[in-house]
């Protein structure tokens, strides 16, 4: 069997978005190249247009923040990436983790200021760079016993789709 290596992971995770997409009806157009702006592709509903950023992963999180972390608090490092990022770009996750090759993997579907707040409320508050499908914190960690999860109504759905292009369709 060949390596899933992270550039198979995010080309599988775009194509895994851009095709269950399609299948609910939407127009997609995907994005190839270096540089891309904020967005990977857009998904098209009549006149409303939702520009999507694509993360794949392999391991049960999506490292998010890191980059912004150097010399601040981790709230601190949220509130930059947030700053980075367009309110009304919609990040695709893509959990790989657990995954049959033969199987779809979960999708989440989430704007900048729910994965922010998510971030935030993470650690037992004391927030994190990386955002986590399913974590509980160990006996040493500085949120110990608490469990960070992505929220239920994040998985990708007719009804979540509706409610992202209602409220962020540009």
């Amino acid at each position: 069997m060949n390596e899933f290596t992270s550039w198979h992971v995010g080309v599988a995770a775009e194509a895994y978005t851009a095709a269950i997409l399609a299948r609910y009806g939407y127009d997609v157009s995907v994005q190839y190249g270096a540089n891309q702006p904020e967005y990977d592709l857009i998904a098209v509903s009549g006149d409303k247009i939702l520009k999507i950023s694509v993360k794949g992963s392999k391991d049960k999180s999506w490292g998010l923040t890191q980059g912004y972390k150097k010399g601040c608090t981790y709230h601190e490092a949220v509130d930059r990436w947030l700053d980075a990022h367009h309110e009304k770009t919609i990040f695709s996750l893509v959990q790989f983790y657990g995954i049959a090759q033969n199987e779809m993997p979960r999708i989440y579907l989430a704007t900048p200021k729910e994965i922010a707040d998510r971030l935030k409320k993470s650690a037992g508050g004391r927030g994190e760079t990386i955002l986590y499908e399913n974590h509980t914190w160990g006996p040493r960690a500085a949120g110990r016993g608490t469990t960070d999860s992505i929220p239920k109504e994040w998985l990708i759905s007719e009804e979540r789709l509706n409610f992202l292009f209602k409220t962020y369709g540009q």
